[in-house]
């Protein structure tokens, strides 16, 4: 298969502080992996540091063979291939829905106006927002801006799409609507690297799946292996954690 994004040996700090240690994992075309683990292990960060919205402390982050770390690097020419969601959708509330997705094609990729309004309608009608063009974030559900969001990373036609915990800010009856977008976009052979708490979804949609506990992974392998045979006694104390049936 081939390997769209490397990383080798990656290493973040805030100042004294080290969120990413020694992360090495790769990912290939078509492929889903999920990165679980408690808040704070570096999961978010590690994301970032791969879209470059946090520079890398030390280590390699390779895209189709060529190191985008390195000074000769255009930046924004490596961002126009990654799809990134956000917690908190991070739309255009001054433009409507239809427009929230053009923007980023005309000014980016130079698309003509039509054709970015034509690709835009396909995606909206993907995710199910083909009907509220017109509207404008601020008359829309959580889980509706989360799919205009979506459908706006889907527009720029991504090699890869991040998905930054997609779910944490919508209300529990919005969850279900966010993850039938992404389990079908799993399905359709879309390359993504999600960062979720929702653990039967890692579970289901996951090519593979990669535990992080403070700052490095800690465990990786298959959603069979991972959720039901960990090797790590931390993997295991995490997932007693988080699976543990809530009282009704």
């Amino acid at each position: 298969m081939e390997q769209i994004i490397d990383i080798q040996h990656l290493n973040k700090s805030f100042g004294t502080h080290e969120v990413l240690r020694d992360v090495n994992f790769s990912v290939s075309k078509g492929e889903v992996v999920s990165i679980i683990g408690s808040s704070g292990s570096g999961k978010s960060t590690l994301l970032r540091c791969i879209n470059l919205l946090e520079k890398a402390s030390g280590g390699q982050i390779f895209y189709h063979g060529e190191n985008i770390l390195d000074n000769k690097h255009d930046v924004a020419d490596y961002r126009k291939h990654l799809g990134m969601v956000f917690q908190q959708f991070n739309l255009f509330n001054n433009h409507n829905v239809l427009k929230n997705c053009v923007v980023g094609q005309v000014k980016v990729l130079k698309r003509a106006k039509e054709e970015a309004e034509k690709v835009a309608m396909h995606y909206l009608t993907v995710v199910g927002m083909d009907k509220y063009i017109n509207a404008k974030p601020r008359q829309l559900s959580g889980g509706q801006k989360q799919r205009v969001a979506i459908a706006r990373a889907l527009s720029m036609n991504p090699d890869v799409m991040l998905f930054d915990e997609p779910t944490s800010a919508l209300d529990p009856e919005m969850v279900g609507e966010v993850l039938k977008v992404m389990k079908d976009l799993a399905n359709s052979g879309q390359t993504m690297i999600i960062v979720t708490h929702e653990m039967e979804f890692a579970k289901e949609v996951s090519d593979r799946v990669i535990f992080m506990d403070k700052g490095v992974i800690a465990e990786e392998g298959s959603p069979e292996q991972i959720f039901h045979n960990p090797i790590q006694e931390r993997t295991r104390e995490f997932l007693k954690r988080t699976l543990v049936k809530q009282p009704s």
